[in-house]
């Protein structure tokens, strides 16, 4: 028999009996689906040290131009004998990433089980059936050596959006009294009143009236689809933002027909842009929350950041908690090593903690799952943006600030501290989330038009783009400055506790409070971008 490498961490056990599950997914009687049709990852492991060399580089503060990064992928005959072995078995070459480290094929289900050695099984999560691996897959060991995991195989297993909503009522500004807002009138009508605007929360973190609007730096935006170029000028004429349409770039990864908006990907791109007017923002549209369409798009991003230098922050607003993932060496490692290329490239990652507190379940929005945080946030390659309450005075001062209830937080299962994270209030050896936060709440949430009509978004998914407008600011100053844009933000930030940030001291996301210095609830807590800008730039 031919020597065979398994890949166990590439799938999550399916129950051999048919029926519902205790984690909410229900095994299907067996049936022929031989003609489906599948994606598969085959993610290729970095040349032995490169990736230690890399994550020194990160944890000691240092970027890697560009360019370089070629120098960190896999060689080209190691991928040929991937792909000649891949053609043989039935599947089709469907893109592999210019570092050579992700080889993306299809083929039918009747192909990929004799290939790959794994017998399939329907079940069905969320209302959605699919085709999956129930055991874990294998290569030869003649094509298996750079090969470190296989993604693909359990489509179920996806990100899951972190936005919340809620239908705004407030008072108008001439005191007539408790009005709806409607689609005729799109507009925030209370000054410093939910929904609040992008200046305001700009004047409660400290980043009203700087020179800096983001001019020459772009944002990039990592989610499924695309907004709608309506809504986005409704935003900006009814927000008071002097951006255009001439801004906004557009990548489809895939080039297939894209999902319609729901409302995540307006979100980060007003915000995002009200944060940061003056920026340039690149939405990257996956097609799905799938991971092995995430996986391709960051590769897309990580190519195209070589010919893009003023590509140095990326929103994410997406997870999914650690404990319903594949292990350390499934999906967690492959994008590990995309988040840790980005990193040592001076892209800050910026991913939302998630919106279900510190018991995430498995559809991101209930608080019924095992205490754990959520992948991506936790990986030591991004900055983890958590959540508070943020209520303002009349005047536009914070009237107070405290941990939101909702917000993602807590210790990861698979990474360790980095060498960096350090402030007061640590304790432990794992990785800790999130690093720091800004207004989440949807109840005290933020304005944003969606097909047509006003809605009023919070989640953590709004702190996210919030912190990657945040940071695009920083860079505009350093370029202005003579400098270099950021490299990695976490080792740079945390040694600024004291003097950049306020410390929220009250509020719980479940098993979490926050407390004085850093806490699992707010991280360091939330900027003052005045001084951020200051002393990074």
């Amino acid at each position: 028999m031919t020597d065979r490498k398994t890949f166990h961490d590439s799938v999550v056990p399916i129950p051999v009996e048919v029926g519902p599950t205790p984690n909410g997914m229900v095994v299907n009687s067996a049936a022929d689906h031989g003609d489906d049709l599948m994606s598969v990852h085959f993610a290729l492991a970095m040349p032995e040290g490169a990736q230690a060399e890399l994550e020194r580089t990160v944890a000691e503060g240092r970027a890697v131009p560009g360019p370089d990064l070629i120098r960190y992928g896999v060689s080209q005959a190691d991928a040929e004998t991937l792909i000649a072995w891949l053609k043989q078995n039935g599947f089709r070459i469907d893109e592999v990433s210019a570092d050579r480290t992700s080889v993306y094929a299809s083929a039918p289900v009747s192909k990929i089980e004799p290939a790959l050695e794994v017998k399939m099984a329907r079940v069905t999560v969320d209302g959605l059936t699919y085709t999956a691996a129930r055991n874990a897959p294998s290569l030869p060991a003649s094509v298996a050596g750079p090969v470190h995991a296989i993604g693909g195989l359990q489509p179920f297993l996806r990100a899951r959006k972190h936005g919340r909503r809620c239908q705004p009522r407030h008072y108008n500004r001439v005191g007539l009294g408790r009005v709806d807002v409607n689609a005729d009138q799109p507009a925030p009508a209370v000054a410093n009143q939910p929904p609040y605007l992008p200046g305001e929360v700009l004047a409660a973190y400290g980043a009203a009236n700087l020179p800096v609007t983001g001019r020459g730096q772009t944002i990039a935006i990592l989610i499924d689809t695309f907004p709608s170029d309506d809504d986005l000028q409704t935003f900006w004429a009814k927000a008071g933002i002097p951006a255009t349409l001439a801004q906004i770039q557009k990548v489809n990864v895939k080039g297939t027909p894209l999902p319609p908006p729901e409302g995540e990907e307006t979100l980060d791109v007003q915000w995002t842009s009200g944060i940061a007017p003056g920026a340039t923002i690149r939405i990257y549209a996956s097609g799905s929350l799938a991971f092995v369409d995430l996986d391709r798009a960051l590769d897309r991003i990580i190519s195209d950041v070589a010919e893009r230098p003023d590509m140095r922050q990326l929103s994410i607003s997406l997870g999914l908690g650690e404990a319903f993932l594949n292990g350390p060496g499934g999906e967690v490692a492959i994008e590990h090593q995309k988040f840790l290329k980005l990193a040592a490239a001076g892209v800050n990652v910026f991913v939302s903690t998630g919106d279900a507190g510190s018991n995430p379940d498995q559809t991101g929005h209930g608080s019924g799952g095992p205490l754990q945080v959520e992948y991506e946030s936790s990986d030591p390659c991004v900055i983890g943006v958590g959540g508070t309450t943020l209520k303002l005075a009349a005047t536009g001062a914070v009237g107070n600030e405290v941990g939101w209830a909702n917000g993602g937080g807590g210790k990861s299962m698979y990474f360790d501290r980095p060498v960096w994270q350090k402030a007061p209030g640590m304790s432990g050896t794992r990785r800790l989330v999130p690093d720091v936060s800004a207004t989440a709440d949807p109840n005290h949430g933020g304005f944003v038009i969606l097909h047509g009509q006003v809605v009023q978004f919070g989640g953590t998914s709004w702190s996210a783009p919030i912190w990657a407008g945040f940071c695009a600011l920083i860079n505009e100053a350093r370029a202005k400055n003579g400098k270099p844009a950021l490299p990695f933000l976490n080792p740079l930030i945390y040694p600024l506790h004291d003097s950049c940030f306020r410390d929220i001291v009250s509020g719980s996301n479940g098993a979490f409070h926050a407390v004085a210095g850093y806490d699992l609830v707010t991280g360091l807590g939330v900027p003052n971008v005045a001084a951020l800008v200051a002393k990074l730039s």
